[in-house]
């Protein structure tokens, strides 16, 4: 199965279901307030502008696994996920202070250049843009939740789904948490950066989605147990992956500036093998490069080369590998009917065969 191919064409089902459902925002802010429209004008041009759709399509296929026969009324659904997800990225991108999100300038960093012109003498264009960020994402967030709780799923199954949608909120705000706190520490070990990823990547990107999609579709909780047992492990695998990307990708295939980890600070399972590995000299210079805002190209390789000398490369990429192989183990054992097995099988290889 080409997974890339099946992501387009969910792609290609969900993306005219976004456009319309922001189009018709759009239009019913305009009666109420032009900076509300004019700040969904910027999510939407950054939603459209790239995404696989992974969460509404883990969504989809989680649905369809556990019997549920309504594909019409999930796609429309799923964009609840994306809502969410989009609500999520611009906090995020305050957080981590990027500038670009899918190649398009993020939300307060268009306002941060807004605030310089309007703003009054004296006045922080910077501290204007993260609160227009900060807000903007809030309303995103409650459109996430009105998608959901206008879907037309049975009702309990709803407030269920709904519920756990607030369980999957909780759990990121607490791995974002930890990234920040981690970030911010002298060093951080590797048990404490894989309980981050946990939280913040695995229990939100591929189980929170999954199980949302068999709780429309009726499943158990004793299901939707099963499905973490799958869901955790290549979710942390795709956290690892999405770390490798992010020191040795393409920026135009990934969207975002390559090197943004390194500038934030972040210590990643790249960086903590790293610094347990390396020499007195290449801590140095891992130290010194790990947190400078105007980090060259030139310095960004030198970094890119201490993680390759120091076998922190190989061993995130082996322990992705492995965890992908308990996923897929688990997997198995869940009962998805054959269509949807088949996809996250393949879905799971994917993870870590992203584009560098």
């Amino acid at each position: 199965m080409d997974i890339k191919e099946e992501l387009k064409k969910f792609q290609d089902k969900v993306n005219p279901e976004l456009k319309v459902f922001f189009d018709k925002n759009i239009k019913d802010s305009k009666e109420n307030n032009f900076i509300t429209t004019e700040a969904l004008k910027q999510v939407k041009k950054i939603t459209l502008s790239g995404g696989k759709r992974l969460r509404p399509a883990l969504m989809y296929w989680s649905y369809l696994g556990v019997g549920g026969q309504n594909r019409k009324e999930i796609i429309k659904t799923s964009i609840s996920i994306e809502l969410i997800h989009m609500f999520l990225l611009i906090h995020d991108d305050i957080i981590d202070n990027d500038s670009k999100r899918h190649g398009v300038e993020t939300i307060h960093s268009r306002y941060n250049k807004i605030g310089k012109i309007i703003a009054k003498e004296k006045r922080d264009s910077v501290h204007f843009g993260n609160s227009m960020g900060i807000v903007v994402g809030d309303i995103v967030c409650a459109l996430g939740n009105q998608v959901l709780f206008k879907s037309k799923f049975n009702a309990e199954l709803v407030i269920k789904a709904l519920d756990q949608l607030q369980s999957i909120i909780a759990r990121v705000a607490v791995g974002e948490a930890q990234d920040v706190f981690i970030e911010h520490k002298r060093m951080a070990s590797e048990k404490e950066v894989l309980d981050m990823y946990k939280n913040k990547t695995a229990k939100y990107t591929i189980e929170g989605p999954l199980h949302l999609g068999a709780i429309l579709g009726g499943a158990s909780d004793k299901l939707l147990n099963k499905i973490s047992e799958f869901a955790v492990p290549v979710g942390i695998a795709f956290q690892i992956q999405d770390d490798i990307l992010g020191i040795f990708g393409n920026e135009k295939k990934i969207g975002k500036p390559v090197g943004s980890d390194i500038r934030e600070g972040k210590q990643t399972i790249l960086v903590v093998r790293a610094l347990k590995n390396a020499s007195k000299k290449q801590k140095e210079v891992l130290n010194r490069l790990l947190g400078k805002k105007d980090i060259s190209e030139v310095e960004i390789e030198e970094f890119r080369k201490i993680i390759r000398e120091t076998e922190a490369l190989d061993y995130s990429n082996i322990l992705a590998q492995k965890l992908i192989k308990e996923g897929k183990e688990a997997l198995h054992n869940i009962g998805f009917n054959k269509e949807s097995e088949k996809t996250l099988l393949a879905l799971a290889d994917y993870m870590t065969q992203r584009e560098i």
